[in-house]
C-alpha cells in the first residue's frame, strides 16, 4: 500500500466481561498493532484486573478466567502502557463502535480523555469491498482471504493481528477504486476514515478531494 510516510496507525482489540461500558462491562484483555507505512511496528498485549468478573459465557469464549484477572495488571497501568504507544494516532479495529466505547471508557478511567481519537472500521469497509463475503465476521473474513492464521480467536492480540492483515488486505483492494482519482498522491488515513462512510461508486469524488487538500502539504 501507499500511506503518507509519516503516518502511523493503531490496530486495537478489546476482549470485556459485556456488550458496553454503559451496562457495566470493563474489558479484560487488550491487543495493539502498531503499523507505519502499513508495516507493523510495534505490538503490545495484556490482561487487565478490574475486578468486575467475567461471566462464564465469556470464560468459555476467550479462555480468560477470574483467575487469570486476578493476577493481571490494573486497568489504568495497562490503558497508560497503550496511551504511551499510541500518542493519539487514529485508531483501527474490526467492528469499531464496540472497540471505541472500551477505549474510550478505560482511557477516561486512566486519565486520558480520547473521545476524539479517528476510529477506522474494518466492517464497514469489509461491507462495501467484500459484498461476495458470507458475513463480516473477523474469522470469515480471514479464511476468505486466506490470511495467515495468528492464534486464537477472541484473544486481544492474535484477533489484532488478524485486522492488521485485514486492514493492509482492504488498502490493497481500495486502490484500485481511487488511484486514477489520486493521481500519484499517497492513501491516506484521513481518506480511509471517510471511505468507509460512502458507497464505492462515491469514492473517487472523495479520493480526488483529498488529493486536492494534500497538494498544499505534499509534494505531488
Amino acid at each position: 500500500m501507499s500511506w503518507v510516510r509519516s503516518e502511523r496507525v493503531a490496530v486495537v482489540d478489546f476482549e470485556t466481561t459485556g456488550m458496553g461500558p454503559q451496562q457495566g462491562a470493563r474489558a479484560t484483555e487488550v491487543g495493539l498493532v502498531v503499523l507505519e507505512g502499513g508495516v507493523v511496528v510495534d505490538r503490545y498485549a495484556s490482561l487487565m484486573h478490574t475486578g468486575v468478573e467475567v461471566p462464564p459465557f465469556i470464560e468459555r469464549l476467550t479462555g480468560i478466567s477470574n483467575a487469570m484477572l486476578e493476577k493481571a495488571p490494573g486497568a489504568r497501568e495497562v490503558m497508560e502502557a497503550v496511551h504511551e504507544r499510541t500518542q493519539g494516532c487514529p485508531m483501527v479495529a474490526h467492528n469499531a463502535s464496540f472497540d471505541r466505547g472500551f477505549w474510550v471508557a478505560e482511557m477516561l478511567r486512566a486519565g486520558v480523555d480520547a473521545s476524539t481519537t479517528p476510529f477506522i472500521c474494518t466492517v464497514k469497509l469489509s461491507r462495501r469491498l467484500y459484498p461476495m463475503a458470507p458475513n463480516c465476521k473477523l474469522g470469515t473474513l480471514a479464511a476468505f482471504h486466506q490470511l495467515e492464521p495468528q492464534g486464537r480467536a477472541h484473544r486481544a492480540l492474535a484477533d489484532a493481528m488478524t485486522t492488521a492483515l485485514l486492514w493492509q488486505r482492504i488498502g490493497q483492494d481500495v486502490l484500485p477504486s481511487v488511484q486514477a482519482a489520486l493521481d500519484g498522491a499517497p492513501l491516506s488515513l484521513a481518506l480511509m476514515e471517510q471511505l468507509q462512510a460512502l458507497p464505492v461508486a462515491r469514492w473517487p469524488k472523495a479520493a480526488r478531494e483529498a488529493r486536492r487538500g494534500l497538494q498544499v502539504a505534499l509534494p505531488i
